[in-house]
């Protein structure tokens, strides 16, 4: 397991812009090998084990994939972490040209599911881009990596919202009722430890894959890959 380093990952850009050169990379994780790695070596405290180590992985599987200069921000709403690739502040700043096609997205968010007693801040989530029908289909909605009903959130973590299939997000499809039934055990049992991981095929912001994940109250994992193309 790797000692903590604060220094890379910290509330503000890391500034060492990073293209990687190690061939062809993967987005493939073995998180139970992780698991396993973070129960040998840090016990009772494994989970938070487990959410660093990943946060590692994560960030180096992205960079691997990206086939661009990173710029790899951390910071906390609520009870999850978010791990943000902010590549329009490369733009705005000069450090990279301008390319429309190149997009700020998501790295990785984790964290414990927590209940919401306020309602939905639906008013930001509707104001996103535009109508979501006219700019993207009808078979697509804006979802979200981590629900509203377990601690996720619109206003100041617009991050959080992605272009998802509809029949995916609405829990129409076989595999969006895996997905509404991975959100309903974090929702009833709250504390669990969960995670989402978008798998990007492109340089833009909607993901082509994500990997949604999460501990059961024995610490058994349950995760699953669900296609978003």
């Amino acid at each position: 397991m790797r000692p903590y380093r604060c220094a890379r990952f910290c509330a503000v850009a890391y500034l060492d812009y990073f293209r990687p050169d190690i061939g062809i990379p993967t987005t493939d994780m073995d998180y139970e090998a992780i698991l396993e790695s973070a129960r040998r070596e840090a016990g009772a405290e494994f989970v938070a084990a487990f959410a660093r180590e990943l946060a590692y992985e994560w960030c180096e599987i992205y960079e691997a994939m990206s086939e661009r200069t990173t710029n790899i921000v951390r910071f906390q709403c609520g009870t999850f972490e978010y791990l943000y690739d902010d590549y329009a502040s490369l733009e705005a700043t000069g450090r990279v040209p301008y390319d429309p096609v190149t997009e700020a997205r998501l790295v990785a968010v984790s964290g414990r599911s927590l209940f919401q007693e306020k309602a939905r801040d639906d008013f930001r989530l509707k104001g996103w881009v535009g109508a979501t029908e006219a700019t993207f289909g009808r078979e697509w909605d804006k979802g979200h990596f981590i629900a509203h009903s377990i601690g996720g959130a619109v206003d100041r973590a617009e991050v959080n919202v992605f272009v998802q299939l509809r029949a995916l997000n609405r829990g129409w499809s076989e595999a969006g009722k895996r997905f509404r039934e991975m959100e309903a055990y974090c929702e009833t049992n709250p504390g669990t430890f969960c995670f989402n991981r978008p798998i990007y095929d492109d340089q833009a912001a909607r993901p082509a894959f994500f990997e949604f994940g999460l501990l059961k109250v024995g610490g058994e994992l349950w995760m699953e890959r669900f296609a978003n193309r």
